[in-house]
């Protein structure tokens, strides 16, 4: 499933990743393949993020912001 996670001044993060853990307004949530199409706030935290192709973890830290899930596309608009 591809992933981009996007500011106002730049793209921070884009490629194909086997999972992907969000800080939720309501409480921190995972994303994997085939996951239902979802809209959800993000509070302060991090973004943890598993490549396709790897076991190695990133962490993307944000202050907020949106996260939509659909047809095994993720994007991030990230404060």
């Amino acid at each position: 499933m591809q992933l981009e996670i996007v500011t106002p001044d730049k793209q921070v993060y884009k490629g194909d990743v086997k999972s992907a853990s969000f800080p939720g307004a309501d409480g921190s949530f995972g994303v994997l393949h085939r996951h239902a199409p979802m809209v959800a706030v993000l509070k302060k935290g991090s973004i943890k993020v598993v490549e396709e192709n790897s076991t190695k973890e990133l962490f993307f830290e944000v202050d907020g912001g949106v996260v939509e899930v659909r047809n095994d596309k993720i994007i991030v608009l990230a404060e």
